[in-house]
């Protein structure tokens, strides 16, 4: 009996296992959730989770109809995109650097849960990589005979579910943490340090990933 279903039941079994483990891996969707916590509490750190979630799912399209193997083909287009994602992760660090963190339980950087969305989004728009990934992975699980757009979109919103789990999971309990440490100035500056430093470390990794 044919199955209606975009992807076979049996695919989708094999597929949830290693996209959570792929999940639960610390990368850097789930550092960018980790810093926005703490540096603006539990809010941001959701609406940022959702903007990388929203932002795999525009990989996983643009995966899907051709785009991303256009973009591997093309080492320049590739550079252009990554050196503006590096450029955007510094500008962010360097907020965290100015940010006083949080006082009485109210944000004090200004980052509200809009911004943080826009800047997840932005995050992982200009982080190729994530759709050399799209590439790499999804299509073990694609079958050629068949519809490939439906599949990869069905696996990206599977994978992209499994992200949002976790990656929240991680945003909550490090915005809880931000928030209880952060009434104090003295931790509220450490804090500006820790995610302006997350922030570097992730626009270094970016810069110097290489593009195989």
């Amino acid at each position: 009996m044919t199955t209606v279903l975009p992807v076979e039941p049996l695919v989708l079994l094999a597929f949830v296992p290693a996209g959570l483990a792929l999940n639960l891996t610390p990368g850097a969707d789930m550092m960018f959730c980790l810093g926005q916590g703490l540096r603006s509490g539990p809010a941001a750190a959701m609406a940022a989770n959702f903007g990388i979630a929203l932002g795999g799912m525009t990989h996983t399209l643009a995966a899907g109809l051709g785009l991303g193997a256009l973009l591997a083909a093309h080492p320049m287009a590739f550079d252009i995109i990554r050196w503006g994602g590096v450029a955007y992760l510094l500008v962010l660090a360097f907020q965290g650097l100015r940010s006083r963190g949080l006082a009485g339980g109210a944000v004090r950087s200004g980052l509200t849960p809009a911004r943080a969305f826009r800047e997840a989004l932005m995050v992982n728009l200009l982080n190729p990589k994530v759709i050399l990934f799209v590439l790499a992975f999804l299509p073990q699980f694609v079958d050629p005979t068949r519809a490939v757009l439906p599949q990869f979109l069905t696996l990206g919103v599977v994978f992209s579910f499994g992200g949002l789990v976790v990656n929240g999971a991680v945003g909550l309990f490090a915005g809880h943490l931000g928030r209880r440490l952060a009434t104090s100035a003295v931790f509220g500056r450490w804090l500006g340090r820790v995610t302006a430093g997350i922030f570097a470390l992730l626009a270094l990794r970016l810069a110097l990933m290489e593009r195989g």
